[in-house]
């Protein structure tokens, strides 16, 4: 008799873990019910779901953990989505460095119009030197900035 509900005790609990639902499926169930969330996804293993991706705010986030964890099979949700940044300032344009050939044909013509003013351009930096008067100094040096160089150095007197 002892031996028999030992057996029966066995084929019980073996039977209730082959009736639990596999990993696989439980992944699959969680897929179609976040269909309509790109950008998140869930992996299942031993019951464990595991959330990432980015949630555009707190309360996505929670009720993508809510939506996860009633799922069936679902034993724990470890949920590591990201939040959404806002205002996040867009990554800065590539800045395009003229070769020093075209770089010094151009600042000869704009410093040309500058009496008093010579200028020298190595390596893309451009170095300003002589004299100009205070209210010309903006422009020219706005003009220079506009050629795009790798630096200017500024050595002129200001009168």
């Amino acid at each position: 008799m002892k031996m028999k509900s030992i057996l029966l005790g066995m084929a019980l609990a073996v039977s209730l873990v082959a009736c639990a639902p596999k990993d696989a499926d439980i992944e699959k169930a969680i897929s179609e019910k976040l269909a309509d969330t790109p950008g998140i996804q869930v992996t299942v293993h031993d019951g464990v779901a595991t959330i990432t991706g980015t949630c555009d705010d707190e309360a996505f986030k929670k009720n993508i953990e809510k939506t996860v964890r009633a799922t069936k099979g679902v034993k724990s949700v470890v949920n590591t989505c990201e939040l959404a940044r806002a205002n996040q300032e867009p990554a800065a344009a590539a800045v395009v460095i003229n070769p020093d050939t075209e770089l010094d044909k151009s600042v000869h013509k704009v410093v040309d119009a500058y009496e008093g003013v010579s200028v020298t351009v190595v390596g893309g930096v451009v170095t300003l030197s002589g004299e100009i008067k205070k209210d010309k100094l903006q422009p020219l040096m706005q003009s220079i900035q506009e050629l795009r160089p790798k630096k200017v150095d500024n050595k002129l007197i200001i009168k």
